[in-house]
């Protein structure tokens, strides 16, 4: 399960900007997550959880996940579609000229501190 990885990362970035803007709790992280990011939410959660509550900074601290739907683009007909609906292949016109828009992210997007 590489979600604990991806949390103690976020742990350690944060506890650098904690110390660097004097925090002293950390009560929620918000983190936008792309739909084909090849991290599971609730994996994520559980181990926000579990590694969390290992630090005085982000005890009982909150992750909230927004997924980010994936979009393809094609090259050939211009048009943008569910990428995990139709995958690499355009469902308007067959190509395989096709690449990802969004939908690959992982970034912190906000954190509710004291």
């Amino acid at each position: 399960m590489h979600e604990l990885g991806v949390v103690f990362h976020i742990i350690d970035d944060l506890t650098e900007v904690g110390r660097e803007n004097e925090i002293k709790k950390v009560h929620s992280v918000t983190i936008q997550l792309g739909e084909v990011s090849g991290v599971v939410p609730g994996y994520l959660t559980d181990a926000w959880k579990w590694a969390a509550n290992r630090t005085e900074l982000f005890k009982d601290s909150e992750l909230i996940v927004e997924n980010l739907p994936a979009t393809t683009y094609c090259e050939d007909c211009k048009a943008e579609y569910e990428t995990v609906k139709y995958g690499r292949t355009c469902p308007n016109c067959g190509s395989k000229k096709t690449y990802l828009l969004k939908g690959n992210e992982f970034m912190i997007k906000e954190i509710s501190a004291t």
